[in-house]
């Protein structure tokens, strides 16, 4: 058996083995391009761009992996999750027990919950109990969807949309009376698209946490973790936070 061939044998496997390490750290990341201001596409770049997309791009260099990064629709992104087709979702992913069941996720990295948006002037929807009979955009796979139908006795107007911007747009058609999802996400379009033209009411409803899915059984749990607690304990979170959602509230 000749030297030479040992070297070649040898380089071969060194190749393969840095390849695979290579295909091991980049992970198929998901988000929907639809959840602004945490989500959305530049339209002049093609880029996503938004407060999650910052978040996964710091979580992902700290943590050690690169990211391959696809949209899809909401609803479709627990079940790619399932089915092992990614390996990371990130699009304002409320923590819920019935998804824990089937994804793992890391520590919560945002506070929310859910408001009603109404068209400017509706003085007649200001909390939910008004919503009652009325004609309700939300989202598909959503948690507020969820909540209106548990709710709202008289939900047969609740018409989930595969979009943010399909209900917004029915809201200013007057096609529904009013829209029900993410606060941070109805806030972010009543002042900027909808300045003017829609306004939210009410408090806040449900108390959600957000946080990054992973599929069951991730090897990356606890380095995404280690990640996002060293990202708030250094400012970087709180940077990233102010770029997009203005002063961060006090215990953050």
């Amino acid at each position: 058996m000749s030297t030479k061939w040992l070297k070649n044998v040898s380089a071969s496997l060194a190749l393969t083995v840095a390849a695979g390490t290579v295909s091991a750290e980049t992970l198929r990341v998901v988000t929907d391009p639809s959840f602004v201001p945490f989500e959305m596409m530049d339209q002049e770049t093609g880029e996503m761009i938004g407060f999650d997309m910052e978040i996964i791009r710091e979580v992902a260099d700290r943590a050690g992996f690169d990211i391959d990064l696809n949209t899809m629709d909401f609803n479709g992104i627990i079940p790619a999750l399932q089915t092992g087709n990614v390996d990371i979702a990130i699009a304002g992913i409320t923590i819920t027990e019935e998804r824990e069941e089937i994804v793992d996720f890391s520590d919560p990295y945002y506070d929310s919950g859910l408001r009603i948006l109404v068209r400017e002037g509706n003085g007649e929807v200001t909390e939910l109990d008004d919503l009652e009979g009325k004609k309700i955009g939300t989202k598909i796979g959503s948690t507020s969807y969820d909540f209106l139908v548990q709710n709202l006795d008289a939900n047969d107007g609740v018409t989930p949309y595969p979009g943010s911007s399909d209900m917004y747009m029915a809201l200013m058609s007057r096609a529904i009376d009013a829209v029900f999802y993410d606060a941070p996400n109805v806030g972010y379009f009543a002042r900027t698209k909808g300045e003017g033209k829609v306004t939210t009411v009410g408090p806040l409803y449900e108390g959600q946490q957000y946080g990054i899915a992973l599929k069951n059984g991730s090897e990356w749990v606890d380095d995404v973790n280690d990640a996002l607690a060293a990202m708030k304990e250094d400012g970087t979170y709180k940077t990233i936070y102010e770029k997009w959602f203005g002063p961060m509230p006090e215990g953050m």
